[in-house]
């Protein structure tokens, strides 16, 4: 049986959030929101980790930096969730 995974969405810009900064990374208590999402999946029993990054990508991946078990797929164009999810198909 393959191994569970789950794919987070990060690649919004968050313009209706009021900051400059990815939607996923604007802190909520304290914390980037997105790290609550990781903790969630984790909680779930999943490792695996897909993160779709976008808009600002590279700020994205250096502060989940320490995280284990991520693999991060960019998508250069936003065409949309549908598309982002299956950018994850065509992975590695």
């Amino acid at each position: 049986m393959p191994e569970p995974l789950a794919i987070i969405l990060a690649a919004g810009k968050g313009k209706r959030m009021g900051s400059d900064l990815p939607k996923v990374l604007v802190p909520v208590g304290g914390r980037p929101m997105i790290r609550y999402v990781i903790d969630a999946v984790r909680a779930a029993g999943i490792e695996h980790i897909l993160i779709v990054v976008g808009y600002m990508a590279a700020l994205v991946k250096k502060e989940l930096a320490d995280q284990r078990g991520l693999e991060f797929i960019v998508q250069t164009e936003q065409l949309g969730t549908g598309h982002a999810v299956k950018m994850c198909g065509r992975r590695n």
